[in-house]
């Protein structure tokens, strides 16, 4: 059977680079500031979905983010690696979400996109480490989840079968579908990109980014090829395209407020070697407690 699967991505900033101007006065991150990548366990998202695509012919993988107009980035990554469309929601209206705002956007860009099978995306984003999104998207799309997903095993009879992770080991988890699946980053690394689908993709723009390239070179090159090849214009959608009420949207949607982001680094001020016996463990863990650093 062919699936029809969404995967729900996030452009973030590299967190591996967190600096003094990460965040902006009124709590929200600098993302200006951050150079800015696919957000990691998204991959693996993907990965399960091209893989999905891989053993049921005619399956249609769409990439949907949301973000500035510069994060139409991540819907190319994932065509130059197998993906088939994406959507960009892009709006002023969205910006400042937190994880309610957030899911509350996708979810009405997933019910306008309509017809899906499953919707997947990776368990956590390394700007925020809620693992809140995925399953607040399927809580107000009314449909059933599996977390902590490391493979999914097939898909027969409008059913998928997916490992997931639990403390102490692994489980096998039967749904019906359509379904939302959260992927761990401990899954299956995506897959490089494709020589080819990289020369088929490479000018595909969303509307901001054409407009940012109009604005300084004056005239949009390859400006035919949009004309001609739709695959490469990039959809953007804003609230009202998706029906979305503006007061749950963005910072006025949004009850979790960030008071500060600090870049901490621990160093080492002193060192004591051991060895293997029980004595000397016991005493290390007495210090620890005593001292705080542990319990």
């Amino acid at each position: 059977m062919s699936l029809k699967i969404i995967v729900l991505a996030k452009q973030v900033p590299d967190t591996r680079n967190v600096g003094k101007d990460a965040m902006k006065e009124d709590g929200t991150i600098n993302r200006a500031a951050l150079p800015a990548i696919f957000n990691p366990e998204d991959l693996n998202a993907l990965e399960q979905a091209l893989r999905l695509k891989d053993s049921h012919p005619g399956t249609a993988v769409t990439i949907l983010t949301m973000g500035p107009g510069r994060a139409a980035e991540i819907i190319r990554e994932g065509l130059y690696r197998g993906a088939d469309n994406g959507y960009l929601l892009t709006d002023r209206a969205f910006a400042g979400a937190d994880t309610l705002a957030t899911s509350y956007a996708l979810a009405m860009a997933i019910k306008k996109i309509g017809d899906f099978d499953l919707i997947i995306g990776g368990r956590q984003a390394i700007d925020g480490d809620t693992a809140q999104v995925g399953p607040q998207v399927a809580e107000k799309l009314g449909l059933s989840q599996i977390t902590y997903a490391e493979e999914i095993l097939k898909i027969e009879n409008h059913k998928i079968t997916v490992k997931r992770s639990i403390t102490g080991g692994v489980e096998i988890v039967e749904s019906a579908m359509p379904i939302v699946i959260t992927v761990n980053g401990s899954a299956a690394p995506c897959r490089p990109r494709n020589a080819v689908l990289i020369q088929k993709y490479k000018h595909a723009l969303g509307a901001q980014e054409k407009a940012e390239i109009t604005k300084n070179e004056k005239e949009l090159p390859f400006a035919e090829l949009y004309k001609k090849y739709s695959y490469l214009n990039i959809a953007e959608w804003n609230v009202s395209d998706v029906n979305g009420d503006v007061k749950q949207c963005g910072l006025s949607g949004s009850p979790t407020k960030v008071k500060a982001i600090r870049n901490i680094v621990f160093q080492a001020k002193e060192n004591k070697s051991i060895t293997s016996s029980d004595g000397e463990i016991e005493e290390m863990m007495i210090d620890l407690i005593s001292n705080h650093t542990i319990g």
